[in-house]
């Protein structure tokens, strides 16, 4: 025959939940109960998570390795596209000045007859003009001629000297400042 199995409990049931401490040893039991399986399971949950959480990670830096590797291949390129673009502001700078040709022109355009310019000196502000005349009526006629031209803010006479090798001919000099 087989025995039996006899289970012992050894709390009662009917006195234990009967009693405020059996009720409240109850309530606890079941409620620590939940705690720990929650518990366990976010502890489950971030140790899975750690696993995409690494091959993200693994991901980003080979991703960083690739762009910093397509960055510095294009080093070079982007200094000569810099430096160029340097060249073509200064370019550009100068282009956009007027030129000194144009202010050469300017002054020879208002020459009269006898009067010839020795040396121009074109600054970025002034105009130095150094010339010999015939006559001391072409310089008054030169000095009128470019007083008139309104690119022009003043125009001075600075000296006016005789040749030492023909005493016919009159050295001057005139200021213009743009």
């Amino acid at each position: 025959m087989a025995a039996k199995k006899k289970l012992i409990n050894l709390l009662p049931q009917e006195e234990f939940e009967a009693s405020t401490v059996g009720r409240i040893l109850k309530w606890a039991m079941g409620t620590f109960r939940i705690i720990v399986i929650v518990t366990e399971m976010i502890v489950m949950g971030a140790f899975l998570s750690r696993f995409w959480l690494d091959a993200q990670n693994s991901d980003l830096g080979d991703e960083i390795s690739v762009k910093s590797a397509q960055i510095e291949a294009q080093s070079s390129q982007e200094e000569e596209f810099r430096n160029i673009q340097t060249k073509l502001a200064i370019a550009k700078e100068l282009y956009a000045e007027t030129k000194p040709t144009n202010k050469v022109n300017l002054v020879t355009s208002r020459m009269p007859q006898d009067t010839v310019l020795s040396s121009i000196t074109v600054d970025g502000k002034s105009i130095q003009v150094r010339g010999i005349s015939g006559s001391e009526l072409g310089i008054a006629q030169l000095v009128s001629n470019l007083k008139s031209e309104q690119s022009f803010k003043k125009v001075e006479l600075g000296s006016v000297n005789s040749s030492e090798e023909n005493p016919f001919l009159t050295i001057f000099t005139i200021k213009i400042t743009l």
